[in-house]
């Protein structure tokens, strides 16, 4: 039976050495709306999942060249391929056949006979779970990216990589001088005394003579960040008290 490939369809990479089963679940997917791959032997389906990447892999357990145990071991653990559900088809039924195919990686375990429409079931069910783990993980590194994100108006903090740019400029500080903005960044609008960032940035426990230790850092900051230095627009001091970065643009 002809491959069919469509774009925006979900890509069903059918495993199985017996013609008139494979005519049987292509015919059926094709019906259903997906595309379908085939491969009539381990080393094949293999190479197919690597290559082509299907959006589910239905994997019968007795095929030449590469058992379909040995083939599910092989994508999740040899190649590390985590994100494709694989649904094992097998005539074998005991409890130890499925134990050993879910151990090895597969997401499910069908027995041969079996009716088309509980696979098209457990195929549709197994493409919603990877749907939703995808979108958990989307979610989680946006979650992830955000929070190692501090913006405050023209100022941008990227914690990760230790890098700070303003409107979009990558400016080059050292790693105190980026400490002390992360600080201050961290608390927009709040005046920090000097006392405060040589306790909590520099980690003093007494302050004698190292006042003028702030200033010095401030004024290099102000160098790099500032286009007017003397007419501040990130960086401001409150004459007596201490220092904040303003979150107005």
């Amino acid at each position: 039976m002809e491959e069919i490939v469509e774009k925006d369809k979900k890509t069903i990479l059918v495993v199985d050495d017996e013609q008139s089963i494979m005519e049987l679940l292509v015919f059926n997917l094709q019906k259903e709306g997906y595309n379908t791959l085939q491969a009539y032997d381990g080393v094949t389906a293999v190479e197919m999942a690597i290559n082509e990447k299907p959006d589910l892999i239905l994997l019968d357990v007795m095929i030449p060249k590469l058992d379909g145990i040995s083939v599910c071991k092989k994508i999740r653990y040899a190649l590390n391929i985590s994100n494709i559900p694989i649904l094992m088809i097998s005539a074998k039924d005991t409890e130890s056949d499925k134990i050993v195919g879910l151990e090895m990686g597969a997401d499910d375990y069908i027995t041969k006979p079996f009716q088309i429409r509980e696979v098209m079931a457990r195929i549709k069910a197994n493409l919603r779970k990877a749907e939703l783990n995808a979108n958990m993980e989307i979610n989680n590194q946006k979650s992830e990216d955000k929070d190692n994100i501090i913006k405050v108006g023209d100022l941008t903090l990227d914690l990760k990589k230790v890098e700070a740019r303003v409107k979009g400029e990558v400016i080059n500080l050292t790693k105190k001088e980026f400490d002390v903005l992360k600080y201050l960044a961290s608390q927009p609008g709040e005046v920090v005394t000097r006392e405060m960032l040589l306790r909590e940035v520099w980690e003093y426990e007494e302050y004698v003579g190292a006042i003028r230790t702030i200033d010095v850092t401030m004024n290099r900051i102000r160098d790099k960040i500032e286009k007017d230095k003397a007419n501040p627009k990130i960086l401001i001091t409150k004459r007596g008290v201490g220092y904040y970065v303003t979150d107005k643009t």
